[in-house]
């Protein structure tokens, strides 16, 4: 009933829109090197006329970075693509969020700040035409093993922060240059039938997280399809030694993936790397169909970053992933500052039941030395693991409430 209240107060704003803007009316055409200026017009009339709907038609447009306005939203046809640049200076750099830090950065090909019940629905396919960006990337890395996500400059595809009522539904987002989908401090928000892909070959698409979750809250995917190289669902907030203490990060509360299919990723749910704070996360009736190194779920701890993460379900589950669960130290990026010693994460209240599950092994639960873990229940489930990887040993023992049942087979 409350999920039912939620969804039906997230769908009351979004019926005072009527007026449809074509973007071929503003000049838009699939033969044209660059849709950009013409499909800003659609959107800037649109939010002049007092709200309405950017509809594109059949056809591919390609198009560099767009801003929607207060009152807009977006609509595809069913073989409808905006298709991004991959020229970088098609994206303005100006005040952003990346990586759990309020940093300038590049726009997103798809841009919404401060839209209350922004949609964007209709069928289509937003392609991020990501592979020159993760060519680049992937050669800063030959020349520089040490290099950074940001060193490279990359796009996201989606970039939607300071809003409530948000639906991103029916649609194809594709190829990445970066994050596919960065939700920053927004609420209500309700992700549903979409498919999210980038590939793993033959060139890797590198950081194209399907959805980062950034100090948002009531949140439900659903019927969603991933596959991406990088985590899935991922749930962030804010790094740092200080990041507890700034306003700008958060938690991330309230979370549902429910009815969703994971494909190959580096983790199906993640909570960090950069998250200070996460709860009250539901994963339910999900199927999987990951490699054989894929974990379920994943935390990341960093000793550089106070963490808590509390009151995460998953129930009811199929299909077959590398591992159950990897909650293991990560140091990427590790920088305390000015602290003299590490900080350290609270972790409580994590529960898995009822899962009918392949996987290589039932996974890895390693803490930082000054970790807390309270309350981890796996119950009432069973897991077939190749054989002779059915031990899971993990640390802090004495929190862990384990009665399920292995089978082991040769080959999964």
């Amino acid at each position: 009933m409350k999920w039912k209240l939620v969804f039906l107060c997230m769908l009351l704003p979004s019926l005072c829109f009527a007026q449809t803007f074509n973007i071929l009316k503003f000049g838009a055409h699939p033969d044209s090197l660059s849709n950009t200026k013409a499909i800003q017009r659609a959107i800037d009339k649109a939010a002049a006329e007092g709200g309405g709907t950017v509809y594109i038609p059949k056809g591919t447009f390609k198009t560099g970075a767009l801003f929607f306005k207060p009152g807009t939203k977006l609509k595809l046809a069913k073989n409808a693509m905006l298709l991004g640049s991959d020229n970088i200076n098609d994206y303005p750099y100006g005040p952003s969020r990346m990586e759990g830090v309020s940093q300038p950065y590049y726009a997103a090909l798809i841009n919404a700040d401060g839209v209350d019940s922004f949609s964007i629905t209709g069928g289509g396919t937003i392609d991020g035409n990501g592979l020159t960006f993760w060519k680049a990337f992937w050669a800063k890395k030959a020349e520089n093993p040490a290099c950074t996500n940001l060193e490279v400059s990359r796009p996201r595809l989606l970039f939607i922060q300071n809003a409530k009522h948000i639906t991103i539904k029916n649609v194809r987002l594709r190829n990445a240059g970066f994050w596919t989908t960065h939700l920053y401090k927004c609420y209500f928000i309700q992700i549903e039938n979409c498919d999210i892909r980038s590939p793993f070959e033959p060139i890797k698409a590198p950081s194209t997280d399907a959805i980062d979750l950034d100090v948002c809250s009531n949140v439900l995917i659903r019927n969603c399809y991933f596959s991406v190289n990088d985590d899935a669902v991922t749930i962030k907030g804010g790094k740092g030694p200080y990041a507890d203490a700034l306003p700008e990060n958060g938690v991330v509360e309230n979370v549902v993936v429910q009815k969703c299919t994971f494909g190959r990723s580096h983790g199906c749910v993640t909570l960090g790397s950069e998250c200070i704070h996460a709860r009250n996360i539901e994963i339910k009736n999900c199927r999987f169909k990951t490699d054989n190194i894929t974990p379920l779920l994943r935390l990341k701890l960093r000793p550089d970053t106070p963490q808590k993460f509390e009151n995460i379900s998953v129930q009811h589950c199929k299909g077959h992933v590398g591992k159950l669960i990897e909650v293991l130290p990560w140091t990427q990026f590790y920088d305390l500052k000015d602290k003299k010693e590490p900080l350290h994460a609270i972790i409580k209240n994590i529960v898995i039941k009822d899962m009918h599950l392949s996987m290589e092994r039932i996974g890895y639960f390693e803490t930082n030395p000054n970790d807390s873990v309270q309350n981890i229940r796996i119950e009432k489930s069973v897991f077939i693991v190749k054989k002779g990887n059915n031990n899971f040993n993990p640390s802090h023992k004495e929190a862990f409430n384990m009665s399920f049942k292995v089978i082991e087979k040769e080959e999964q």
